[in-house]
């Protein structure tokens, strides 16, 4: 490491060298999660579902997890999203228009024993599904 009244250039000179292999600074710099996450930088995004479907659980676990495939509104790419809460995919019919957003997983992954699955519903048409599977609000029709 230089040392020294004129060792500044060369310290700087090293940073920028190496900086290049910290991960977070890459992905900054080269604009990648803009690139290449379909929801892009924003937190939430509007879909319409596609078909419902079901997931079995990775190991240890055990049971089926309710999921809807869903084409993003914004740029048309499909992705599939989890349905959170007990009976609350009996509330979501096709061609309806959900608000996903993503599960927490490192850089927005997967969570837990769910496999593959990125994102998670949080609304059908505009209305929270926690208020419609407890029925303190009714699902609008479009």
């Amino acid at each position: 490491m230089p040392k020294g009244e004129f060792a500044a250039k060369e310290l700087i000179r090293k940073r920028k060298k190496y900086r290049m292999l910290k991960k977070w600074w890459k992905r900054k710099f080269f604009h990648l999660k803009a690139k290449h996450d379909p929801v892009g930088t924003v937190p939430m995004a509007k879909a319409l579902v596609l078909q419902k479907f079901v997931l079995q659980q990775k190991q240890p676990h055990s049971g089926l997890i309710k999921c809807v495939r869903v084409q993003l509104v914004k740029n048309g790419k499909v992705v599939g999203a989890y349905v959170p809460y007990d009976g609350s995919i009996n509330f979501i019919d096709e061609h309806d228009e959900v608000t996903i957003q993503g599960m927490g997983g490192s850089q927005r992954g997967q969570m837990g024993s769910i496999p593959g699955l990125k994102y998670r519903v949080i609304a059908v048409n505009g209305t929270d599904i926690y208020q419609i599977v407890k029925g303190k609000k009714e699902k609008p029709k479009r």
